[in-house]
């Protein structure tokens, strides 16, 4: 049994999927399962929906994948393309957003939850219905997507004759083959497809069973360490040059500040949610030096185990003017910097969550593309 345990855990860990044996995927020939989802536009869908259609391409895919999000354009293009041949594709988020950690989202400003599946696919224009399974799975169980996107093609009959990724790398100027339009070519030309079965590359499907383990890194987080170091004129003139070859986000506060303290759990999950890329959240505290106490109270309640700091003498102002002279030292204040020192993002007073994740996918995606 302890060996059983070992192995099921160092496969979640290493991105693989052991839930394979459980939901094996749909094996060609087979016929397409029925389903009846909610999809981002208002409305239920089901297999009966696209009887008008010659072929039936079934997508699993999601939002927070950073190779999901590569191939959406692709699907998009391939949805307009073929559409008038009479071939309908249909997109399906399997996962359950519950089996989602905070560090599986760096590549994304949105987690897999049916709000932000609406979200994404109004920002980035989905011609092609988006449906969510998340909530049982019991779709997701009977086609056994191994990894998101894991593309699904059926015949008039619904018949399934390809399965298996879009093309063969991820890399547009790298591909080889297109095996989804190859698929399509030759079924709507009444030939079988010249490969029928490739292997999928992507984020492993979120299946429920990994909730709990969800719930165990959450504790090895709440685990780590939380500390606060004094800020001189030096240590913050360092801290707005960056230099550090990470993007930085730098979020000044107070605990006698109610905005930020509000707010502050907000930059905790940012932090934990980037820290995996190039990537660093700093708070830095206007309190003066002899509530030290008190404020890293407030920040081992949050479970800031980020780089914290506090001004470290009464002179606020030369404190204030050795970060930035044309502020007048207000909180909150939030700075996003490049690894460069350039500032990317900034906001005096309560951030937009959503707009300072944007931003910060942004930054990082110009720095590193994944």
């Amino acid at each position: 049994m302890n060996l059983i345990r070992f192995l099921f855990c160092a496969a979640f860990l290493c991105g693989s999927r052991l839930f394979a044996l459980d939901y094996p995927t749909l094996p060609l020939g087979a016929h397409a399962p029925d389903f009846n989802l909610p999809g981002v536009d208002g409305r239920n869908w089901s297999l009966k929906d696209f009887d008008g259609s010659k072929i039936l391409v079934v997508v699993f895919t999601c939002n927070h994948c950073p190779t999901a999000q590569h191939y959406e354009e692709q699907l998009k293009q391939i949805t307009a393309d073929y559409k008038s041949r009479g071939v309908a594709l249909v997109a399906i988020n399997p996962n359950d957003p519950r089996g989602l950690r905070l560090d599986e989202l760096a590549w994304s400003d949105l987690g897999d939850s049916f709000p932000e599946m609406k979200i994404r696919a109004a920002r980035n224009h989905f011609n092609f219905p988006y449906l969510h399974d998340g909530d049982t799975e019991n779709v997701s169980h009977a086609y056994g997507p191994a990894a998101t996107p894991h593309v699904f093609v059926f015949d008039a009959a619904r018949k399934l004759r390809y399965v298996g990724g879009i093309d063969d790398s991820e890399r547009a100027g790298k591909v080889q083959r297109q095996y989804l339009r190859e698929a399509l070519d030759a079924l709507l030309a009444g030939r079988q497809p010249p490969v029928a079965r490739t292997k999928v590359i992507g984020c492993s499907t979120k299946w429920s069973e990994k909730n709990a383990l969800v719930k165990d890194y959450e504790a090895r987080l709440a685990a780590e360490p939380v500390g606060l170091s004094p800020a001189d004129t030096h240590t913050l003139e360092a801290l707005r040059k960056n230099g550090s070859g990470k993007v930085r986000l730098i979020n000044f506060w107070a605990t006698w500040c109610a905005p930020c303290v509000a707010e502050f759990d907000g930059f905790v999950t940012v932090s934990r949610m980037y820290r995996p890329r190039d990537f660093e959240f700093v708070s830095v505290a206007l309190n003066r030096p002899d509530e030290q106490k008190r404020v890293l109270e407030f920040l081992t309640k949050q479970q800031a185990s980020n780089r914290n700091l506090i001004f470290a003498s009464e002179d606020r102002t030369a404190l204030i003017n050795s970060f930035n002279p044309a502020w007048q030292g207000e909180v909150p204040y939030t700075v996003l910097l490049s690894p460069e020192g350039k500032v990317v993002y900034s906001e005096t007073g309560s951030v937009d969550f959503a707009a300072l994740k944007r931003a910060v996918v942004k930054a990082l995606d110009d720095h590193k593309p994944w």
